[in-house]
């Protein structure tokens, strides 16, 4: 089975629903068909089987179509995230070999300006027609003119998509999915989680994501797609309320800020029945409180990441319901394996652990990246044994769920002992008065590394060290207690939204030095 075949199942079953709403425009399932089909034509005139063709766009109807007919030409979708710097995007266009770029009016004076840095960009396509870009073409003028049969599309062992890492540690690197990769990790999907037949559902997340392949999954069940070029949360709360939303995937960070907004309460959002959310890890006080504000939606945890090809660990809405009702512990976890994952935890010798013990979470299955675009030595690295590393640590319990602790870099040793800034996170989230924070460890000549606390303050005036320092006292070892506070505005973020943690190190540093062990404060 293709990536193809999945948009002409949909396009068979429900030829009439509504696929796609965006900015007052429809489309159905039979037009999205018609349209990707179209894509994959054009595309066959300017490039080969196995070239790359790159999207670099806010969320847009021509993504979606994208999607389905760049793998339907036998090419592989490289996705370029828009936020990334022109030097970052020239870097992806340059390690993928990119033949054809879609791109919007906006990004059209930068890639001019780096054209000459691309000798195997042989096409730029505009998403609206208009002024020809050195001599390019539009989007629908390329749709116009293709040829009236549609390329052969490959195999499932055939690159489909082309996603680069966010790059926290250095040069982003781009995990290679096929076809199989994707339609397993889609199946599991399916079993654990997908919509019901006509559900409409609302995506926050940018469609250069790897999250945005849960959009596959709406074919196969007649869903349609609200789509928003990108996130606003009034203007989700908007959406939901208009369309009646029903389902809607979101991050940490997105909870956070809807359950901030000052007009949350002022709409309509009964309608929503599940809430995902993944990306990164959700503190437990913001999910306790997302809960609480959406009753009627039952929440999900998808655990994943680019190479693999979207979740492998799953922890569904019973057990949400269960951790409020009974078993608060269960809410910092990330999950259960899911069905085409396997999933395990273990020491440096790739023993398993014991049940509560850290170890590195490995895993193995169809889904798991075929490994990194022109990169052997980082694809033999995070295959080490066989298994894909992938750099969280975590703990299993004795029911199977797994919790993620930190990932294997951000681990702080002070002085002979292991602290997990996460376990830290979750206590200082408590404090009424922090609205984000990220704990990292600074060099200490006396312990090796002291905890260092980065917090943004949800009012203008910051809570006083004291008061952080009483507060993890009362649930942290003395030893994992932040000896440094650190006050700033906005945590620095990748173009995925994670946090840079090796910035604020970097910046923190100075407000380290020396080998006092009382809790300093330094606001910037």
């Amino acid at each position: 089975m293709l990536l193809g075949d999945v948009i002409d199942y949909g396009a068979r079953q429900f030829p009439d629903s509504d696929a796609l709403l965006f900015e007052g425009s429809t489309t159905t399932y039979t037009q999205l068909r018609r349209r990707a089909g179209r894509l994959a034509a054009a595309l066959s005139t300017m490039a080969g089987p196995g070239d790359r063709v790159a999207v670099l766009a806010e969320n847009r109807p021509e993504f979606v179509e994208a999607y389905y007919g760049v793998p339907m030409a036998g090419m592989a979708l490289t996705f370029i995230n828009y936020r990334l710097h022109p030097e970052e995007i020239a870097y992806i266009l340059v390690d993928s070999g990119a033949r054809v770029l879609i791109t919007e009016p906006r990004y059209l004076v930068p890639m001019l300006e780096l054209r000459d840095r691309l000798p195997e960009l042989a096409t730029v396509i505009c998403t609206e027609d208009g002024e020809p870009v050195a001599g390019d073409l539009g989007y629908e003028q390329a749709l116009a003119q293709a040829p009236p049969d549609e390329p052969p599309r490959g195999s499932e062992d055939d690159l489909a998509w082309l996603i680069y890492t966010s790059g926290t540690t250095g040069r982003p690197k781009g995990a290679m999915l096929t076809h199989r990769n994707l339609l397993t990790s889609l199946t599991s999907w399916m079993i654990e989680s997908a919509p019901g037949i006509g559900d409409t559902c609302l995506m926050p997340f940018p469609l250069c994501h790897v999250s945005g392949y849960g959009v596959l999954g709406y074919a196969l069940r007649g869903s349609t797609l609200v789509l928003r070029r990108s996130f606003d949360p009034e203007d989700f709360l908007a959406c939901v309320e208009r369309h009646r939303v029903s389902h809607t995937p979101l991050a940490p960070t997105m909870l956070s800020m809807v359950l901030a907004h000052p007009a949350a309460d002022r709409y309509d959002t009964s309608s929503l029945q599940v809430i995902a959310y993944g990306g990164s890890s959700m503190p437990v006080e913001i999910l306790r409180r997302g809960m609480a504000r959406f009753p009627s939606a039952r929440f999900n945890q998808g655990f994943g990441m680019t190479e693999l090809g979207g979740n492998v660990l799953f922890l569904d809405g019973p057990t949400h319901e269960r951790a409020a009702e009974s078993a608060p512990e269960l809410l910092g976890a990330a999950g259960r394996p899911m069905p085409l994952a396997v999933v395990r935890v273990v020491d440096d010798a790739m023993a398993d652990v014991a049940v509560g013990e850290v170890g590195e979470i490995v895993v193995r299955g169809d889904q798991v990246t075929a490994g990194y675009w022109r990169n052997e030595q980082a694809t033999a690295e995070v295959f080490a044994g066989g298994w894909f590393h992938t750099g969280d640590m975590g703990t299993v319990d004795g029911e199977g769920f797994v919790s993620v602790v930190d990932r294997k870099k951000d681990m702080i040793v002070t002085g002979g002992e292991n602290v997990y800034s996460r376990e830290v996170e979750e206590v200082l989230y408590r404090h009424p008065g922090v609205a984000e924070v990220a704990v990292v460890g600074l060099p200490d000549e006396k312990w090796g590394e002291n905890v260092c606390a980065v917090v943004v303050a949800a009012t203008d005036a910051p809570p006083l060290p004291e008061e952080l320092t009483e507060l993890c006292s009362r649930h942290l070892a003395s030893y994992k207690k932040p000896k440094v506070y650190r006050f700033i505005a906005e945590l620095p973020k990748n173009a995925s939204g994670k946090i840079l943690k090796r910035q604020l190190r970097e910046a923190a540093q100075p407000a380290a030095a020396g080998n006092r062990t009382t809790p300093r404060t330094v606001i910037t």
